[in-house]
């Protein structure tokens, strides 16, 4: 198996180097980010045992509790280490591939999640092409989740770690805040950042339904992260972890507060034929 070849080989590089499987489990934002992303979920999918197709599905991460559901989850990923990861979890099958053309028959599935490709692809197209493939191989009526980095996350993130006053960050906060495009300046791979109105008219120039937006860590997270950042303590399980949490409900039915989380959920369908 090879990873396929329009995958850029710094995002290759740096989750193979990286511990994604970590991620979300270590620090109280990515708990808050994991959390909500399955409450979410949970609120749209059919019930068990539908098929689900976790396209960027990584490690698994979130593939092992769909699978625990009684989901039968078939991951779908460009970078090999995570393949191999996702494959031993129970109830999960899992390959290398791309995105922009899966190797699912068209109809083939109930479920197909892209709750990581959309922000590693550059160009508007791409997006298009990975959101007309979710819709293909999903059957008629189906769901489809698409996640997005949130265009201001940046702009928050160094403001919670004080990095916001270096010269060299604000340069790039203002190209990403302008054009979407971040370079990977710190702590992450190359990156597109999409405002949810972005997120919304992809979606639905791709031919599916208007989708259903929610900002996934709700705007606490911030404040989460500026913490543990100066404190040292963890925050998970803690008292400001369940504010965030609580806070990321509350803001759900506004809009406004949307792009205030660090990532952006689109729920859709197909339409039905």
């Amino acid at each position: 198996m090879t990873n396929h070849p329009a995958v850029r080989p710094e995002i290759i590089e740096f989750y193979t180097r990286s511990d994604e499987a970590a991620r979300l489990q270590t620090t109280a934002t990515g708990a808050l980010e994991f959390e909500r992303t399955r409450e979410l979920l949970r609120r749209h999918l059919p019930p068990p045992p539908a098929r689900v197709l976790d396209v960027g599905g990584g490690p698994g991460t979130h593939a092992r509790w769909l699978a625990a559901d009684g989901y039968a989850v078939h991951v779908v990923d460009p970078v090999l280490k995570h393949v191999d990861q996702a494959a031993v979890v129970d109830g999960v099958t899992a390959e290398a591939g791309d995105a922009r053309g899966l190797t699912a028959e068209t109809d083939a599935y109930d479920v197909v999640l892209l709750l990581g490709p959309l922000y590693h692809l550059h160009e508007r197209g791409d997006r298009l092409a990975a959101l007309r493939e979710a819709a293909r191989v999903v059957r008629p009526g189906g769901l489809i989740a698409a996640a997005a980095i949130s265009r201001y996350s940046p702009l928050l993130d160094y403001i919670a770690t004080t990095s916001i006053t270096e010269p060299s960050i604000q340069d790039g906060v203002r190209d990403t805040l302008a054009e979407g495009r971040y370079a990977g300046q710190r702590g992450f791979t190359v990156a597109y950042f999409q405002t949810s109105a972005e997120l919304r008219a992809e979606v639905t120039e791709a031919g599916l339904a208007e989708p259903a937006l929610y900002g996934i860590e709700g705007p606490g997270w911030v404040a989460v992260k500026a913490i543990e950042k100066y404190t040292g303590v963890n925050l998970m399980g803690t008292e400001m972890y369940e504010a965030a949490l609580a806070a990321a409900r509350l803001a759900e039915p506004h809009g406004a507060l949307t792009d205030a989380s660090a990532h952006v959920l689109a729920v859709t369908r197909t339409r039905p034929v």
